[in-house]
C-alpha cells in the first residue's frame, strides 16, 4: 500500500488565520492613526491661520503708516504693495484650510479708517474638516479673538483667554 506523500513541508505561504490577524492589526492602526493625523492637520491649519492674522495685521499697520495714517489696504492693495503673496488675491481667499474675509472702512469725517479680518474654516465638520475655531482681529484690538461656534467678533475672548464670568 502506497501512502501519499505529505506536501505540507514543501508548501509556502500564510494561513488564512495569519492573514486575518495581520489585516485586523492594520485596521486597528488605521483606526487610531487617521483621527490623530486629522487632528494634527486641523491644529496646523489653526496655527497657520493665527500666524496669517498676525501677519496681515502687521502689514496693515505698515500700509496705514505708509499712507499718512489715512487708509488701510484691501488684500489686493497689500499684494500690490508687496506685503502679501498672490494666495490672498480676491475678496475672500482660502489659504491653509481657512477663508479670510477682510473688510476695510475708509476714513469718514472725524471717524478714522479701520479694518476687520475674520478667518473661518473652509470645512468645520466631518472627515475633511480643515479647522474647528473661528478667528477675528481688527485695527483697534491687540489680540486675536476666537469663537468655537461661529464667526468670531470683537466681543469674543482673546486667543488663550477664557471667557469672562457673567455677573448677575
Amino acid at each position: 500500500m502506497k501512502t501519499r506523500p505529505s506536501h505540507r513541508s514543501t508548501e509556502h505561504g500564510f494561513s488564512l488565520i495569519e492573514l486575518m490577524i495581520v489585516i485586523a492589526i492594520i485596521g486597528i492602526l488605521v483606526g487610531v492613526g487617521v483621527p490623530a493625523w486629522r487632528n494634527a492637520v486641523i491644529a496646523g491649519n489653526e496655527t497657520a491661520a493665527i500666524q496669517t492674522l498676525k501677519t496681515v495685521a502687521t502689514e496693515q499697520r505698515v500700509y496705514f503708516n505708509g499712507r499718512g495714517r489715512t487708509a488701510y489696504g484691501t488684500f489686493d492693495q497689500l499684494i500690490e504693495s508687496g506685503s502679501l503673496d498672490r494666495r490672498f488675491a480676491g475678496d475672500a481667499p482660502a489659504v491653509d484650510g481657512y477663508v479670510f474675509t477682510l473688510k476695510v472702512t475708509p476714513k469718514s469725517g472725524s471717524t478714522p479708517p479701520s479694518f476687520t479680518l475674520n478667518a473661518d474654516p473652509q470645512q468645520k465638520d466631518g472627515v475633511s474638516a480643515s479647522g474647528r475655531r473661528h478667528f477675528y482681529i481688527d485695527a483697534n484690538i491687540s489680540g486675536i479673538r476666537t469663537n468655537n461656534e461661529g464667526p468670531a467678533s470683537v466681543e469674543d475672548s482673546a486667543e488663550g483667554e477664557t471667557a469672562p464670568a457673567e455677573t448677575k
